[in-house]
C-alpha cells in the first residue's frame, strides 16, 4: 500500500462578517473572503473548501491558484456556484508538480470524501 500525506495548508482564508459599506469588489464582500492577496499567484496547487463544521466541501487543483480561486466565486459553471454561501474556510496547500497536484487532488476527493466532487470518486 502507498501511503501519501497532504502537505500542511499555506494559507488558510477564513470568511469573515464585513462591517460597514461593501468594498468595491463584489465577490469579496458578498462572500467575505477579502484576503485573497495571501494567495500565491503564480503557483500552482490543490484547493480545499470547507463548511463551518469543518466538513471537506470540494477539493480542486490549479496552476495559477489565486485566479483559480477567485474563479470558483464568479463562474456560472463551478462545481461550487449553488454552494458558496456554504464556503466558510479555504485551505490553500501550494504544489508545484503537476503529477503531484493530481495525485493529491484524487487523494484527497477520496480520503477526506468530499461532499461536492463527482469525478476521480472511488468511494460511492
Amino acid at each position: 500500500m502507498i501511503k501519501i500525506e497532504l502537505p500542511a495548508p499555506d494559507v488558510v482564508l477564513t470568511r469573515k462578517k464585513q462591517l460597514g459599506e461593501p468594498v468595491e469588489a463584489p465577490i469579496s464582500s458578498k462572500y467575505g473572503f477579502t484576503d485573497y492577496n495571501r494567495i500565491p499567484r503564480d503557483k500552482g496547487g490543490i484547493i480545499l473548501f470547507f463548511n463551518a463544521d469543518d466538513d471537506l466541501l470540494f477539493v480542486g487543483k490549479a496552476r495559477k491558484l489565486r485566479p483559480r480561486v477567485k474563479r470558483h466565486f464568479e463562474d456560472t459553471v463551478s462545481p461550487l456556484k449553488n454552494h458558496r454561501d456554504e464556503i466558510h474556510k479555504i485551505a490553500v496547500l501550494v504544489v508545484d508538480e503537476p503529477m503531484d497536484r493530481e495525485i493529491y487532488e484524487t487523494y484527497a476527493i477520496n480520503t477526506l470524501k468530499a461532499k461536492y466532487n463527482i469525478d476521480k470518486v472511488f468511494y460511492k
